[in-house]
C-alpha cells in the first residue's frame, strides 16, 4: 500500500477524516422535476416489495425499483443537455472514473437565499469568496450552499403560478466558472442546478447549457453542505453505470478534515 493510501486509511480510522453523507434517502415521496404538461415527465420513485421472509421468499428480502434518472440526489452527465450531446465520454457509463473523486469549494449563500428564494449567485459573489478563501482550482467542484435542503414538502419545490422559485446561478457566472475556472462541476441543494426561474435566462437554464456543453457535471438535491468547510473537502461522486445514461441517483460522500 502506498504511503498516501496508508495515511488515508489511518486518518479515517482515527477520525482525523470524517465521512459526511450529502445524500437524501431515495423514497417514494422524493421530489421530482415537474415540466410543463406538453413535455415528457419523470416517473415517481416506486419501491415494490418482491419478498420479505415470506411465502414469496422465505429467507430473503428484496425490492423492485423504478425511478427517473434525475431523481433524488442525482448526477447530470453532459449528454443530459443538447449542448453536450455530441461530446465524447458524455454518458454515465463512459465517465472517466478518475473524475469521481475531486475537491470541493463550498460557497455559502444561505443567508441570501433565506431572504430571497430567487437569489442568484453572480461572478461578484464568487470573486468575493475567492478573495477570502483562494482561487477555485481547475478540476474541482463548486457547491452552492443555500440550506434549501432543510425545507420539506411544498416548501422545497416552492412552486408558484409562474414556476419554481428557488436559488441558483446566473448565466454569466456559469459561463465564467466553466471557461475561466475550468471547474469539474456544479452542485446545488435544489431540484436542479439552475435557479427555479432559469428558463427565462439567456441562454435558458445556463447551468445546464454551459456545464454540459463544456463536458462538465451537475449534482442536485444535495444536503448537509453546512457540514463542509469552504475548502478542504473531497467529494466521491460515482453515478450508477447505466448504459448510455444521462444521469442517475447516487450516494455523494465527502471526506472532511475533522475540526480542531
Amino acid at each position: 500500500m502506498s504511503k498516501a493510501l496508508e495515511l488515508l486509511v489511518s486518518e479515517l480510522a482515527t477520525g482525523q477524516l470524517e465521512v459526511v453523507d450529502l445524500t437524501f434517502t431515495l423514497r417514494e415521496d422524493s421530489p421530482i422535476i415537474v415540466l410543463p404538461p406538453e413535455f415528457g415527465e419523470s416517473a415517481p420513485v416506486r419501491i415494490e416489495r418482491i419478498s420479505r421472509y415470506d411465502a414469496a421468499g422465505p429467507a430473503w428480502y428484496w425490492n423492485n425499483l423504478s425511478f427517473g434518472e434525475h431523481t433524488g440526489t442525482h448526477f447530470d452527465a453532459p449528454v443530459h443537455w443538447f449542448t453536450g450531446r455530441d461530446l465524447p465520454l458524455n454518458t454515465v457509463d463512459t465517465l472517466p472514473v478518475g473524475r469521481m473523486v475531486a475537491p470541493a469549494n463550498v460557497i455559502d449563500c444561505s443567508a441570501e437565499s433565506a431572504a430571497d428564494p430567487d437569489f442568484l449567485l453572480t461572478r461578484a459573489h464568487v470573486e468575493a469568496w475567492e478573495a477570502r478563501h483562494g482561487r477555485i482550482a481547475p478540476g474541482t467542484w463548486v457547491l452552492l450552499r443555500t440550506d434549501w435542503s432543510k425545507r420539506t414538502g411544498l416548501d422545497y419545490a416552492n412552486l408558484g403560478d409562474d414556476g419554481a422559485h428557488t436559488p441558483g446561478p446566473d448565466a454569466e457566472v456559469m459561463e465564467w466558472l466553466v471557461a475561466e475556472r475550468d471547474i469539474l462541476g456544479f452542485g446545488t441543494e435544489t431540484i436542479g442546478t439552475d435557479a427555479g426561474q432559469g428558463g427565462h435566462f439567456i441562454p435558458p437554464y445556463p447551468a445546464h447549457h454551459f456545464l454540459h456543453g463544456g463536458g462538465r457535471y451537475g449534482l442536485q438535491c444535495l444536503c448537509g453542505l453546512d457540514q463542509l468547510p469552504a475548502k478542504g473537502a473531497v467529494l466521491m461522486t460515482a453515478p450508477l453505470k447505466i448504459h448510455e445514461g444521462s444521469g442517475s441517483p447516487l450516494r455523494v460522500l465527502a471526506l472532511v478534515p475533522r475540526a480542531v
